[in-house]
């Protein structure tokens, strides 16, 4: 039964992504300041790097781990040294921002995304 409930969630995810590329655009030269207000991105975690020449990449990753257990028993019972096997999946969206000279010069997707009008800049300052 697990299985099933696994896999309806995870074609519903599948059905579900879809991304509109005016989100993504709407990033394109704005003060990174925007990107470090932002109400939803302010509750990811972020992983930052910056390349030789400059070009600082940030990470907003959105994801979650789906853990499944099956252990095997005699007769419907499990025994004390009943054989045991579990498996993690991830289903996750990493946000990645270029940034350069303090301006979002990129934003893409990366694994299962999609897109929603609350991923826009706010312009709150």
């Amino acid at each position: 039964m697990k299985k099933i409930i696994f896999s309806i969630f995870t074609l519903f995810l599948i059905g579900c992504a879809s991304i509109d590329e005016n989100v993504l655009l709407a990033w394109k030269n704005v003060p990174v300041e925007q990107l470090d207000t932002h109400s939803f991105f302010i509750t990811l975690p972020m992983i930052k790097t910056i390349s030789d020449s400059g070009i600082e990449t940030r990470n907003y990753r959105n994801g979650r781990t789906f853990s499944q257990c099956n252990a095997s028993g005699v007769n419907g019972y499990l025994t004390y040294n009943a054989f045991t096997t579990c498996s993690n999946r991830e289903v996750a969206c990493n946000n990645i921002f270029y940034i350069k000279d303090s301006t979002v010069i990129d934003y893409k997707l990366v694994g299962r995304c999609k897109t929603e009008e609350f991923l826009r800049p706010e312009y709150r300052f």
